[in-house]
Protein backbone atom coordinates (compact mmCIF):
# COMPACT_ATOMS: atom_id res chain seq x y z
CA UNK A 1 0.00 0.00 0.00
CA UNK A 2 2.82 2.40 0.90
CA UNK A 3 4.42 1.72 -2.48
CA UNK A 4 1.22 2.73 -4.31
CA UNK A 5 1.05 5.98 -2.32
CA UNK A 6 4.67 6.81 -3.16
CA UNK A 7 4.11 6.11 -6.87
CA UNK A 8 0.99 8.31 -6.79
CA UNK A 9 2.91 11.17 -5.16
CA UNK A 10 5.76 10.88 -7.67
CA UNK A 11 3.28 10.98 -10.55
CA UNK A 12 1.50 14.07 -9.19
CA UNK A 13 4.78 15.91 -8.59
CA UNK A 14 6.14 14.84 -11.96
CA UNK A 15 3.07 16.11 -13.81
CA UNK A 16 3.16 19.34 -11.82
CA UNK A 17 6.80 20.00 -12.76
CA UNK A 18 6.10 19.25 -16.41
CA UNK A 19 3.09 21.57 -16.40
CA UNK A 20 5.01 24.32 -14.68
CA UNK A 21 7.97 23.94 -17.05
CA UNK A 22 5.66 24.38 -20.05
CA UNK A 23 4.23 27.70 -18.90
CA UNK A 24 6.01 30.72 -17.43
CA UNK A 25 3.76 32.36 -14.83
CA UNK A 26 5.70 35.64 -15.11
CA UNK A 27 4.27 36.21 -18.61
CA UNK A 28 1.30 38.50 -18.02
CA UNK A 29 -2.17 37.96 -19.48
CA UNK A 30 -1.83 40.86 -21.94
CA UNK A 31 1.62 39.72 -23.06
CA UNK A 32 0.33 36.15 -23.40
CA UNK A 33 -2.54 37.32 -25.63
CA UNK A 34 -0.16 39.37 -27.80
CA UNK A 35 2.29 36.48 -28.20
CA UNK A 36 -0.46 34.04 -29.11
CA UNK A 37 -1.97 36.58 -31.49
CA UNK A 38 1.41 36.93 -33.25
CA UNK A 39 1.61 33.15 -33.54
CA UNK A 40 -1.88 32.79 -34.98
CA UNK A 41 -1.26 35.66 -37.43
CA UNK A 42 2.02 34.09 -38.53
CA UNK A 43 0.35 30.75 -39.16
CA UNK A 44 -2.59 32.33 -41.03
CA UNK A 45 -0.28 34.46 -43.20
CA UNK A 46 1.90 31.49 -44.11
CA UNK A 47 -0.71 29.02 -45.30
CA UNK A 48 -0.43 27.77 -48.87
CA UNK A 49 -3.59 26.02 -50.05
CA UNK A 50 -4.64 25.67 -46.42
CA UNK A 51 -1.33 24.09 -45.34
CA UNK A 52 1.57 25.44 -43.30
CA UNK A 53 4.81 24.74 -45.13
CA UNK A 54 7.99 24.08 -43.16
CA UNK A 55 11.35 22.67 -44.21
CA UNK A 56 12.38 19.72 -42.05
CA UNK A 57 16.19 19.85 -42.06
CA UNK A 58 16.50 16.46 -40.34
CA UNK A 59 14.35 14.63 -42.89
CA UNK A 60 15.53 16.88 -45.71
CA UNK A 61 12.24 17.92 -47.28
CA UNK A 62 9.27 20.24 -47.04
CA UNK A 63 6.28 19.36 -44.88
CA UNK A 64 2.81 20.62 -45.74
CA UNK A 65 0.86 20.56 -42.50
CA UNK A 66 -2.74 21.26 -41.57
CA UNK A 67 -3.05 23.54 -38.53
CA UNK A 68 -4.90 22.19 -35.51
CA UNK A 69 -4.34 24.43 -32.45
CA UNK A 70 -1.95 26.70 -30.53
CA UNK A 71 -0.97 25.51 -27.05
CA UNK A 72 -1.76 27.72 -24.06
CA UNK A 73 1.66 27.45 -22.39
CA UNK A 74 4.43 29.97 -23.14
CA UNK A 75 8.02 29.95 -21.87
CA UNK A 76 10.96 32.32 -22.27
CA UNK A 77 14.27 30.85 -23.46
CA UNK A 78 17.21 33.01 -24.47
CA UNK A 79 15.76 35.93 -26.47
CA UNK A 80 12.59 34.09 -27.47
CA UNK A 81 9.11 33.46 -26.16
CA UNK A 82 8.21 29.94 -27.20
CA UNK A 83 4.92 28.17 -27.52
CA UNK A 84 3.81 25.16 -29.49
CA UNK A 85 1.21 24.60 -32.13
CA UNK A 86 -0.19 21.27 -33.30
CA UNK A 87 -0.32 20.28 -36.95
CA UNK A 88 -1.08 17.09 -38.91
CA UNK A 89 0.39 15.89 -42.20
CA UNK A 90 -1.53 14.20 -45.01
CA UNK A 91 -0.75 10.74 -43.54
CA UNK A 92 -2.07 11.65 -40.08
CA UNK A 93 1.32 12.13 -38.39
CA UNK A 94 1.08 14.68 -35.59
CA UNK A 95 3.60 17.53 -35.56
CA UNK A 96 4.27 19.76 -32.58
CA UNK A 97 6.01 22.89 -33.85
CA UNK A 98 7.68 25.44 -31.58
CA UNK A 99 7.19 29.02 -32.70
CA UNK A 100 9.98 31.35 -31.61
CA UNK A 101 8.55 34.80 -30.92
CA UNK A 102 10.46 38.04 -30.22
CA UNK A 103 9.40 41.42 -28.94
CA UNK A 104 10.34 44.34 -31.18
CA UNK A 105 9.23 47.96 -30.79
CA UNK A 106 6.22 47.09 -28.69
CA UNK A 107 4.91 44.20 -30.77
CA UNK A 108 5.62 40.49 -31.13
CA UNK A 109 6.80 38.64 -34.24
CA UNK A 110 7.47 34.98 -35.05
CA UNK A 111 11.03 34.64 -36.33
CA UNK A 112 11.36 30.90 -36.67
CA UNK A 113 9.42 27.67 -36.45
CA UNK A 114 11.12 24.47 -35.31
CA UNK A 115 9.85 20.87 -35.36
CA UNK A 116 9.65 20.02 -31.65
CA UNK A 117 8.16 16.54 -31.97
CA UNK A 118 6.58 14.13 -34.43
CA UNK A 119 3.96 11.73 -33.09
CA UNK A 120 5.18 12.53 -29.57
CA UNK A 121 8.87 11.77 -30.29
CA UNK A 122 10.74 14.90 -29.21
CA UNK A 123 13.65 16.48 -31.02
CA UNK A 124 16.29 18.49 -29.21
CA UNK A 125 17.47 21.92 -30.17
CA UNK A 126 19.49 24.46 -28.24
CA UNK A 127 18.71 28.20 -27.93
CA UNK A 128 20.77 29.33 -24.97
CA UNK A 129 24.52 29.95 -24.77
Amino acid sequence: MRFVQIIGLVMVLGFSVVSFAADDPSITDDMRKDIQSAMKSHIDQNLVNGRYVIYDAIEGHLKKLKFDQVHEGIVKKADFYISCADFVDEKGKKYDLDLLVVADKGSFHVLETVVHSIDGKKRKYHLED
